[in-house]
């Protein structure tokens, strides 16, 4: 009997977290405009509107209906049509809310038509789900996962599936996920200025520095390497673990690659992709397969150590000097919403990792 939980109840919630922001963004100028919060329900059709417009809404509903169908059907095996219901409902109840709500906010326009898309992709990612689970294919996923991962890795997954995410705002070097310090020293400073408080602030007396080639590459390979030992950690034989490092390298690449393409073009796809990046991702490949029989105690050790590291070398080296022409593509057009989203992913998702690792520690050593 498989004793594992799935991860379809905690990618559903984040994804839902996502709606939320993506629905909201920017969050600011919060005001009662005379009109009535249900009065866009009785709003004629749309005098303009794109395919476009119409298919990001109901391809962004279609993840949480169909995550949300799994996670009902992980509870509830062969309750297709329930789940199918209880999935779009789900769906129909955060549109309604996120279209009543922007009511408020002078920058959105709440929409009839949205809501409508939006429970219509939460139907059809449910009714994916239901059909996938009437095939059999969630059983054989779950006999696969109980073979392939470690009952305990609900956790892991989670975050393996919330990397390539973190990676698509740009980062001052490939893989580098969590370079918060410059960052958070500016907004402390700002919090105190006029403040006594201000002269309690350290003084930095050097400018950061960016990364020599040699650290750089040193970085990258820990970047690409962490992802791959939290696999380590949750994979159950080194055979499978032979498999699924290339792949995650490879996901990992192709995020990044779709990220400069998104900010800079897409003839600018592959220019992150400089000597120290293709060493360092070199490296943590042959690193990696050194690792592959280590046991999930010694992966663990050396995950907390490389993300220790990298986080440290990372924060020594100032943001990336393309920055400001970044931010001024992903704050306009279709990126506005995600801009905010993006940056705390990359921030926070190393944090996440290791606050997991030590939790994971602290209950019990993983086994070999």
């Amino acid at each position: 009997m498989n004793t594992h939980k799935s991860a379809a109840l905690p990618l559903a919630l984040a994804y839902a977290a996502l709606i939320v922001y993506a629905s909201l963004y920017p969050f600011t100028d919060w005001r009662d405009q005379g009109i009535a919060p249900w009065a866009y329900l009785a709003a004629s059709w749309p005098k303009y509107w794109t395919g476009f417009d119409f298919g990001i809404n109901v391809a962004g509903y279609m993840p949480l209906g169909f995550l949300s169908a799994l996670a009902i059907l992980r509870t509830q095996p062969g309750g297709g049509l329930s789940a199918v219901l209880r999935a779009t409902l789900i769906g129909a109840a955060i549109s309604l809310a996120m279209e009543t709500l922007q009511t408020y906010l002078p920058s959105r326009i709440p929409s009839n038509v949205d809501l409508g898309l939006n429970i219509l992709g939460a139907f059809a990612g449910a009714a994916i789900a239901a059909a996938l689970e009437h095939w059999g294919a969630v059983a054989r996923w779950s006999r696969a996962r109980s073979n392939w991962f470690v009952d305990d890795a609900r956790g892991a997954l989670v975050l393996l599936a919330l990397w390539p995410a973190a990676l698509m705002f740009p980062a001052a070097v490939t893989f580098g996920l969590g370079q918060v310090f410059e960052r958070l020293e500016e907004g402390v400073a700002e919090w105190l200025v006029d403040t006594p408080f201000i002269d309690w602030m350290p003084m930095r007396e050097f400018e950061l520095e960016p990364l020599v080639p040699g650290v750089e590459m040193l970085c990258v390979m820990l970047g690409a390497l962490v992802p791959c030992l939290l696999v380590f950690l949750v994979t159950r034989s080194a055979a499978r673990r032979a498999l699924l490092l290339p792949m995650t390298i490879a996901v990992g690449a192709a995020a990044s690659a779709l990220s400069a393409a998104l900010s800079y073009g897409p003839e600018h796809a592959w220019a992150w992709l400089s000597l120290p990046v293709q060493v360092g991702i070199a490296s943590a490949l042959v690193v990696g397969a050194l690792l592959l029989a280590a046991p999930r105690r010694l992966c663990a050790a050396l995950l907390v150590l490389a993300l220790v590291v990298h986080l440290s070398l990372l924060n020594q080296a100032p943001e990336s000097a393309y920055f400001a022409q970044t931010l001024a593509t992903w704050e306009q057009g279709r990126f506005i919403r995600f801009h905010g989203l993006g940056q705390w992913l990359g921030w926070l998702w190393p944090f996440a990792t290791l606050g997991y690792v030590l939790v994971a520690l602290s209950r019990r050593s993983p086994r070999s």
